[in-house]
């Protein structure tokens, strides 16, 4: 199987809920097989079976109550 792995860069999270909710809706985005969240650094690596969309990475980022920030 083809994985594609994108990080991207949250911000507004503070704690393991934050982490939680994040990974919660990522993770409900059609092809994505894994999230990988860090407090620290705001970053979420995802896994998908094919191409990411970035588009819906960020609206299910913004579903959890944060931002996703743009290079």
């Amino acid at each position: 199987m083809n994985d594609d792995t994108t990080t991207y860069t949250v911000r507004g999270m503070t704690c393991r809920h934050c982490v939680a909710s994040v990974t919660e809706e990522v993770s409900e985005v059609p092809g994505v097989r894994e999230v990988a969240v860090d407090l620290a650094s705001g970053a979420v690596t995802v896994r998908g079976s094919g191409p990411i969309d970035d588009a819906a990475i960020a609206a299910a980022v913004t579903e959890a109550g944060y931002e996703l920030v743009t290079p």
